[in-house]
């Protein structure tokens, strides 16, 4: 799971102070972007302002971190990170268009098709920096099976999380907490799986309560 680093202060002073701007600090954060890719945490607004940097000094701007900074927030969704970055690129490469196609997949829940895509050559080249970029994209999908779910077939969510070895996905889901009773896997309660009774309440104004009352007399 993508977790967020406790930001440097210097980091911080960067990104708060009138220093955000000077191209001369782009390597401090660059490199601090290669923390986040090596330890899995992520800091959003860090990585912004390197993106930021780029629009200003178009000349500084390197692909391959902007590619990092894209697989980072892919493994932010369903939150905006990735559309905030995208924001702030003046020109995509096939690079990133090819990483916009990976976050449409996942925005569209269509998980079996984005393993599809990513297990071509390119595609993994393009996380090949970002350290356990496929365990944090599982996390993501069974976070979403989880809030979605009491109960779902094995082979599903298998082909949902791309593990079709039976060991690999014994110890995945005793790490969510789930339960394979058969062909099926079990999901514990939540907030967001528990089924809520719906009560449909409608509020009639005492005049329009008069009316009705009026012409039922005149039937």
């Amino acid at each position: 799971m993508t977790t967020v680093l406790e930001r440097p202060e210097k980091i911080q002073t960067l990104i708060d102070g009138v220093e955000r701007y000077n191209p001369e600090n782009v390597t401090v954060l660059e490199q601090y972007l290669e923390t986040q890719c090596q330890s899995g945490s992520y800091d959003l607004m860090a990585n912004l302002a390197i993106l930021k940097m780029y629009q200003f000094n178009p000349t500084e701007a390197k692909e391959p971190v902007i590619i990092n900074i894209l697989a980072k927030a892919l493994t932010a969704v369903p939150a905006p990170d990735f559309n905030l970055c995208l924001y702030l690129l003046s020109e995509r490469s096939p690079e990133v268009e090819q990483m916009t196609t990976l976050q449409q997949l996942l925005e569209q829940s269509n998980y079996v098709k984005f393993w599809e895509t990513y297990k071509d050559e390119p595609y993994q080249k393009l996380t090949q920096q970002v350290v356990g970029f496929e365990d944090a994209i599982r996390q993501l999908i069974a976070r979403v099976v989880t809030m979605s779910h009491q109960s779902i077939n094995v082979s599903l969510v298998q082909s949902y999380l791309a593990l079709k070895d039976q060991a690999k996905f014994a110890a995945f889901c005793e790490q969510q907490q789930w339960t394979q009773q058969g062909d099926v896997v079990l999901i514990p309660l939540n907030k967001d799986n528990e089924a809520k009774a719906i009560v449909v309440r409608e509020n009639i104004k005492f005049d329009q309560l008069t009316k009705v009352i009026g012409y039922s007399n005149e039937m």
